[in-house]
């Protein structure tokens, strides 16, 4: 049995490893989106930081971080056009007459995302820790996990809305007002604490405020209060995850659904 197991390991890793080479491949020829995602925020981040530094004593924390916030949640449309684009290019059909079963076609398709996903955070850290006045988190470690957490939760929402919208023009729309909505409802704009009373109740729902409150707990050291931020992020990314491949293995998101 482990014999027969470990070939079809092997099939799995193969075939996830050649859907995301090809993706990979797709996402550096285009890389004009992912390049506004990181270069927006560090303009506003320079331009807004004496505004936050002169009205909050933790004015550099707010705006590195809410903004970082802000414009990864506008990168989950570059998870769901990775899955949209075979649905408009009426090849989503081919991909899943092949070997490989909706889990790994959703896995190969989002993985470079991911990493598209963390590049963004990544840089967007040092940024603020080099220009912007960003505390030098005390273990950085803390930080990588938090980066990696947010990005998986952020690419399964995109991946889930992929399976829902119809067009392109849809999940824009989605994902750019929502992106909005969630962030600043989250904090990512103004902390929660000055914002009415029933912001503050509706912003508990975003997951935006639950990343901000991870982020800036890993930029302070504070692991403890990385847990509950943590673990509903997770939570969220899992059951948008498996949605997504629920409705990918039923055939929700075939072509004639277009």
């Amino acid at each position: 049995m482990l014999l027969s197991a470990a070939p079809r390991a092997g099939g799995s890793f193969y075939r996830i490893g050649a859907i995301a080479r090809h993706n990979g491949i797709i996402r550096l020829r285009d890389p004009g989106q992912m390049i506004s995602y990181i270069a927006m925020p560090m303009v506003l981040m320079l331009v807004l930081k004496p505004l936050y530094v002169q009205a909050l004593d933790a004015g550099a924390t707010q705006v590195a971080t809410g903004l970082m916030v802000m414009f990864s949640v506008f990168a989950i449309s570059l998870a769901g056009n990775s899955i949209l684009s075979e649905r408009t290019w009426r090849t989503w059909d081919r991909l899943r007459v092949s070997r490989a079963p909706a889990v790994e076609l959703l896995v190969g398709k989002t993985f470079p995302i991911f990493l598209v996903m963390v590049l963004q955070q990544t840089i967007l850290v040092i940024y603020g820790v080099l220009v912007i006045g960003l505390p030098l988190p005390r273990e950085p470690w803390w930080v990588a996990v938090a980066i990696l957490v947010w990005a998986f939760a952020l690419l399964a929402i995109g991946a889930a809305l992929a399976t829902i919208v119809r067009s392109h023009g849809e999940l824009s729309v989605i994902s750019d007002v929502g992106a909005l909505t969630l962030s600043s409802l989250g904090g990512a704009l103004v902390p929660l604490s000055i914002m009415p009373e029933w912001a503050q109740i509706a912003g508990h729902v975003s997951p935006g405020y639950w990343a901000l409150t991870m982020l800036q707990a890993a930029v302070g050291g504070d692991e403890a209060a990385m847990v509950l931020p943590g673990a509903v992020l997770l939570a969220i990314g899992l059951v948008a995850g498996a949605f997504a491949a629920r409705r990918l293995t039923l055939g929700w998101g075939r072509d004639r659904l277009m």
